[in-house]
């Protein structure tokens, strides 16, 4: 078992500085996930790796230890679940907004400089997902650890317990859905 997954069973065991002692561990890892997904992100998005990677940790770790995780993948697909519900949850919030979120309408004629505005392609990815889900779960859950968790085809097949060449060919057939399910919806 390796030091990372023993630390990971502290944490689950309720131990006080676990956490503490866990997040140097997984810091620049996380960091790495978060910064590689924020990379494809439209410009002008506001939401930041740092501040993607303390909102998955809070929700990982914030729980007083009822997570349990059973090895070092387990963990970081966790954290791969947790980025992806934190950027819907910011696009879905940035959508209210530009579509009013309750304010006063305002006249383009009376605005001197326009903002570039958030495009909705992560809400359209995570739709599409949403079908993919329902037809092909393992797809889906590759889909969600590479796409939003970064992770490398190596890592999931670690992470799901599956052959590295599964995980290929998973993907590049769970890519096509995608691909299809959002130009059908244009």
């Amino acid at each position: 078992m390796s030091d990372l997954t023993l630390m990971l069973k502290a944490v689950e065991r309720g131990d006080a500085g676990a956490s503490e002692d866990l997040l140097p561990h997984v810091y620049e890892e996380l960091r790495r996930l978060a910064a590689a997904r924020m990379a494809h992100e439209a410009a002008g998005h506001t939401l930041q790796a740092t501040a993607l990677v303390h909102e998955a940790w809070l929700r990982l770790i914030g729980d007083g230890g009822k997570t349990t995780w059973q090895s070092r993948g387990h963990f970081f697909a966790a954290a791969a679940t947790a980025m992806r519900r934190i950027l819907v949850e910011n696009a879905r919030r940035k959508r209210r907004l530009k579509r009013g979120g309750g304010e006063a309408h305002v006249n383009v004629d009376d605005v001197d400089v326009a903002e570039p505005l958030p495009n909705d392609d992560i809400l359209e990815i995570h739709e599409a997902l949403l079908k993919l889900e329902q037809a092909n779960p393992q797809q889906a859950k590759i889909v969600e650890l590479k796409f939003f968790g970064g992770l490398t085809n190596e890592e999931v097949a670690e992470s799901l317990g599956i052959a590295e060449r599964t995980v290929y060919r998973q993907w590049v057939c769970a890519k096509a859905r995608l691909f299809r399910a959002i130009r059908h919806r244009e």
